[in-house]
């Protein structure tokens, strides 16, 4: 077995997308700061109605998978075949945008706070113009595991070891919805001083991001608000320096070259000018 250990540290910026929502951008804040197949990770998180009431009006996307978690708050997704999904406490929204969806992402309150997730995962050129799909999952249908020795770990995708123990995410190669990045998406919370050992496919592109308290990994202290990319390897030892709550991200490189233009990633300067030409004809969803 081959120990994984950081190899960058990426602190998250301060930021703001859609309609002047803030937040926090790691991965996603250059062009080089991705890990194959990861595009994009951005945290919100505010108890000021002003950094988050604006939302993110009506937007397109093509090319890649959009993953939200909503921690704290209610939002309400929208596209443009009618389709409505509300995101609550724990929940999550896996949305293949594929070949194209426009849509909206709206608070749905005016006070109270607003924390959460939005991570963005690359398709292979193969699946970017497969049609888009959406899959709401209430929290309620999430598994969640409790670890030997304390904390928890809540089980969005994948499927790897913790402490001993094989553990399945909601979204899994055994229910149907396997992805074709195999990807892997934990929520691990751990007590002060606990430590927890995972394996994970050796052939899997991994980092986490710590979103509390602070995490080390093989005598490397990650802070909260970073992202650590990972060495490859078979298995990861991390411990909690104080109550530590982090994502914990794992998928299968796809290898190909990346041309993004803002809501489109594709594999070259002519694919992305034929999305915009599609988006502007009104045409980009279409079959």
């Amino acid at each position: 077995m081959t120990t994984r250990s950081v190899s960058r540290i990426i602190p998250a910026q301060a930021t703001s997308d859609g309609a002047g929502v803030k937040l926090k951008r790691s991965l996603g804040q250059s062009n080089s700061a991705r890990h194959d197949p990861f595009l994009m990770l951005d945290e919100f998180f505010s108890d000021e109605p002003a950094d988050y009431l604006a939302g993110f009006p009506s937007h397109p996307h093509r090319g890649f998978e959009t993953v939200t978690y909503m921690l704290d708050g209610h939002m309400l997704h929208e596209d443009h075949l009618g389709n409505k999904g509300h995101l609550k406490d724990g929940g999550v929204q896996w949305m293949t945008a594929g070949r194209g969806v426009i849509h909206s992402e709206m608070p749905q309150q005016d006070a109270g706070r607003m924390r959460g997730f939005q991570l963005w995962i690359n398709l292979p050129a193969a699946e970017k113009m497969r049609p888009a799909h959406y899959e709401d999952i209430p929290a309620s249908k999430i598994p969640r595991h409790q670890l030997p020795s304390g904390g928890e770990a809540i089980l969005i995708a994948g499927q790897c070891q913790l402490d001993g123990h094989t553990v399945r995410g909601y979204i899994n190669g055994a229910d149907g919805k396997s992805l074709s990045t195999d990807p892997i998406y934990v929520d691990l919370r751990l007590q002060s001083g606990q430590r927890s050992h995972i394996v994970l496919p050796s052939e899997h592109n991994a980092f986490i991001y710590v979103y509390e308290g602070e995490a080390v990994i093989a005598g490397k202290h990650v802070a909260s608000t970073s992202s650590a990319l990972l060495s490859l390897g078979d298995e990861l030892s991390i411990s909690a320096n104080g109550d530590t709550r982090l994502l914990l991200l794992a998928a299968r490189p796809i290898g190909e070259t990346i041309v993004q233009y803002g809501p489109f990633v594709m594999n070259s300067n002519d694919e992305i000018e034929q999305a915009l030409r599609d988006y502007r004809d009104g045409v980009l969803t279409s079959d």
